[in-house]
């Protein structure tokens, strides 16, 4: 069975991108650019991005002009992308848009992940809407030693207590890591 993984980084104030969904501030950190493999979702089998996340590597890293970039972080993986624009595919990269409710988008993602895992790479309210879903089951955050003044929120949604279990609380380099299951909403 596909478990769903929020798994990103974060300011130590809760933003995931700065005012102009700029990654900037993390590449900064030590460790930001080449995060420890340790911290990267080992059976995650597919990728899912929203078009900012999305558009902001393919500029970042130059990759329609360099596609090999794109293996270094998405490797072979099929990396589903939900956007309602026209954008470019890296040329090798496996990309499918989707766009629409998650929940419509959930059955070819499960599909495309076989046994595996379901990474949601970002952003916050892309996590959300698998949320709303009940299509989340894990949020690990990297929280790095920045504050900024405002961006994207890491998850724009109230998620109280008792829908989060600590699993595990380590340091990795700068970075704090913090790991969270997420247990079904309470029934009324």
């Amino acid at each position: 069975m596909n478990r769903f993984l929020f798994d990103t980084a974060t300011t130590l104030n809760g933003w995931i991108a700065d005012e102009q969904n700029s990654l900037d501030w993390l590449f900064a950190v030590e460790g930001g650019a080449e995060p420890d493999a340790s911290l990267v979702p080992q059976n995650a089998t597919v990728l899912v991005e929203g078009a900012t996340t999305y558009q902001w590597v393919l500029e970042h890293e130059d990759i329609l002009a360099h596609p090999e970039k794109w293996r270094n972080f998405h490797g072979d993986r099929p990396t589903f992308v939900f956007t309602t624009r026209a954008l470019p595919v890296p040329e090798g990269a496996d990309v499918r848009f989707v766009s629409g409710a998650v929940t419509d988008a959930l059955p070819a993602i499960r599909s495309a992940a076989g046994d595996g895992d379901v990474w949601i790479v970002g952003g916050g309210e892309l996590a959300g809407q698998f949320l709303d879903a009940g299509a989340l089951d894990e949020i690990a955050v990297s929280i790095a030693p920045v504050l900024l003044n405002g961006g994207a929120p890491l998850l724009p949604r109230r998620l109280e207590s008792n829908r989060l279990r600590l699993l595990s609380a380590s340091a990795a380099g700068q970075f704090a890591r913090l790991c969270y299951e997420v247990t079904a909403a309470p029934t009324r």
